[in-house]
């Protein structure tokens, strides 16, 4: 007996020691030559900052006409919610030559990395989290005489997730985040490959059935790459891969459980973090997306709430261009039909149709469709009224994941159809992944197929993957990990498209798919319902006067002759839009930190002053 067989646990350490970064072996096993070479200080990086007052959150005109002050790795920046902007001039030293090159800005927390000329080019996620992204590329292959680059970062000082641990501290105390690096590097293409292929390898050699064949060919790949690996020795890497590329080989049954992926970065539109930081976010989160779809041709990204879109064309409309330029060719897609991902116990009917009134009115304007899938993978629960108001918006599919969460009745379906009061039904599907932030790795695909409770009639799922809730998205190694992940035998097939594909397919091949009617009920979360109290009155006081509003300016517009009386559609429009922005699933229910509060007061204030003026100008016409 061999002693990988005789003792399997200990190969299994041994290769996972290997890709690790935490432990001792990491000046001797892959990470050790990741980057070829790094250059950090002057001349080759030269730093300059400008600190915003208070909680400002400057525009790129304003910030560059400051007077910037010089700045280093190590100092600290903040407090929390204050906003940073750095001035960065490098300088690529000849040793880069013929290799591609690299910025490397950890500040600890979340930036956006700015153009000379004032173009959001990327997000950056500092730290040591899963959610770490620091890589800001320079050129893909450095020429002999490189010209002096110079760029802006801004900087957050938040992080994915506000400040600090939201179970433990609030989110408005003073916190301050250190700049770690800021640095040129060079990436070695063939030693990321690697680490690429191992972490998908010694995953199933771990996540698969320890005695099935294919666990055991895993581990002896992984074992075989690590016997062959030499740090000192470059060449050792290509023909190391030469194993990987052999185990990758091997493809899929064609009859295996087939995986429609789709990346995703779920953004709360407030939460642990304000709505001002939220207009942020969704820039530095979908310009990110936008650079690797530019790299990975068959990435597909979808993103929902239609007030984000509008966000982000106020504020970065060069961005927002792009996300229109992409959604034409299908790789960024628009989805959700409503306003806000909005809570579905609290707000009346008239709010829950206004949010797909408002939603896909601004997705038929600006993208040219309405959305035939409903998108709400978080909120709290979801209201027998849903499925007629669904399709009558023009919607006829359904996704969530959060009844996964159950805490004592697991949900017993997972693609089914949704029948509301009125008979109307929805194709439903919650993914058996059961989340909408996946990491691509093949334990939760593997897991997501046990999981498929209806797999006697449909054998797909939809699979949703990236960083979410504070943003982020997915990064370049989940798709390197997908690529890998495609077609591999022991793993189900997995194919990147827009969920409509996943449905259509299901219509099509499934088979006496169970029906599930009235309410889909969340066991979870119940102390939302009872807190904040204030807020929920003033958003059903909201309700009440709109509807009342709406009705008299009817009346008024078509009183008299001589009535000069304008129905206000812009106004009723606006002040709309304000409540379902603050029906948002982590707002109106009370999950949101004070912050959120003290601005959903002031937005109240506005609808009910504004409201109010209308129904007494309308009733005296």
């Amino acid at each position: 007996m061999s002693y990988l067989q005789k003792h399997p646990s200990i190969t299994r350490s041994r290769v996972s020691n290997f890709v690790n970064d935490n432990y001792q072996w990491k000046d001797v096993n892959i990470q050790a030559v990741l980057y070829d070479v790094k250059a950090s200080g002057e001349p080759h990086v030269q730093l300059k900052v400008w600190s915003a007052p208070g909680q400002e959150r400057p525009t790129f005109e304003h910030a560059v006409k400051q007077e910037f002050r010089p700045a280093k790795v190590g100092q600290m920046f903040g407090p929390s919610w204050t906003t940073h902007w750095f001035q960065v001039h490098v300088s690529i030293p000849a040793q880069f030559f013929g290799k591609p090159v690299q910025f490397l800005f950890d500040s600890s927390s979340e930036a956006m990395v700015w153009s000379a000329e004032g173009e959001p080019i990327m997000g950056l996620t500092g730290g040591n989290g899963g959610e770490r992204h620091v890589d800001y590329a320079l050129t893909a292959c450095a020429t002999a005489n490189e010209p002096e680059r110079m760029f802006y970062v801004e900087i957050a000082c938040n992080g994915l997730f506000g400040n600090g641990d939201y179970h433990e501290h609030p989110q408005d105390r003073d916190i301050y985040y250190r700049l770690n690096s800021a640095e040129l590097a060079a990436p070695n293409p063939d030693a990321w490959a690697l680490y690429h292929d191992m972490e998908v390898i010694v995953d199933m050699a771990k996540e698969l059935p320890q005695d099935s064949p294919r666990s055991w060919q895993a581990l002896t790949a992984a074992n075989d790459i690590v016997n062959i690996f030499e740090h000192a020795d470059p060449t050792s890497i290509n023909k190391a891969r030469s194993v990987s590329d052999a185990f990758f080989a091997v493809t899929s049954n064609p009859a295996s459980h087939q995986v429609y992926a789709i990346g995703n970065c779920h953004i709360d539109t407030a939460w642990l973090w304000p709505f001002a930081e939220t207009r942020r976010k969704t820039a530095r989160s979908w310009s990110t997306q936008l650079n690797l779809m530019d790299s990975f041709e068959e990435y597909r990204f979808t993103a929902s709430q239609a007030q984000q879109f509008e966000w982000l064309k106020e504020d970065y409309p060069s961005l927002f261009k792009r996300i229109q330029d992409k959604a034409k060719t299908g790789q960024f897609v628009p989805i959700g039909g409503t306003w806000v991902e909005m809570d579905c116990n609290i707000p009346s009917g008239e709010s829950l149709a206004r949010q797909f009134l408002l939603g896909q009115r601004f997705y038929k304007q600006h993208f040219g469709q309405t959305c035939d899938v409903f998108w709400l993978p978080d909120t709290f629960g979801y209201s027998s009224q849903l499925p007629q108001i669904v399709r009558l918006a023009g919607a006829k599919y359904f996704f969530t994941q959060k009844l996964s969460w159950n805490n004592i009745n697991k949900f017993p379906n997972t693609t089914f159809w949704w029948t509301g009061l009125d008979g109307s039904s929805v194709l439903t599907h919650m993914a058996p992944s059961e989340t909408y932030s996946a990491q691509c790795r093949p334990g939760e695909l593997i897991n997501g197929v046990k999981k498929h409770k209806d797999a006697a009639y449909s054998n797909e799922s939809l699979y949703l993957f990236g960083n979410g809730d504070g943003g982020g998205g997915p990064l370049r190694s989940m798709l390197e990990r997908l690529r890998r992940m495609a077609n591999v035998d022991g793993l189900p097939r997995v194919k990147q498209s827009h969920p409509r594909e996943f449905y259509e397919h299901v219509e099509k091949t499934a088979r006496e798919l169970v029906a599930w009617k009235g309410e889909l009920y969340f066991e979870l979360h119940r102390g939302t319902y009872t807190s904040q109290s204030n807020n929920k009155l003033w958003n059903r006081q909201s309700e009440f006067l709109l509807r009342d509003a709406e009705l008299l300016c009817t009346v008024a517009s078509f009183g008299s002759k001589d009535s000069e009386f304008e129905y206000p559609a812009e106004e009723l429009t606006r002040l709309w839009k304000l409540v379902c922005l603050n029906q948002f699933h982590d707002v109106v229910p009370g999950s949101a930190i004070n912050m959120v509060y003290r601005d959903s007061d002031k937005m109240y204030k506005d609808i009910i002053s504004s409201a109010n003026r209308i129904r007494k100008e309308a009733l005296a016409n």
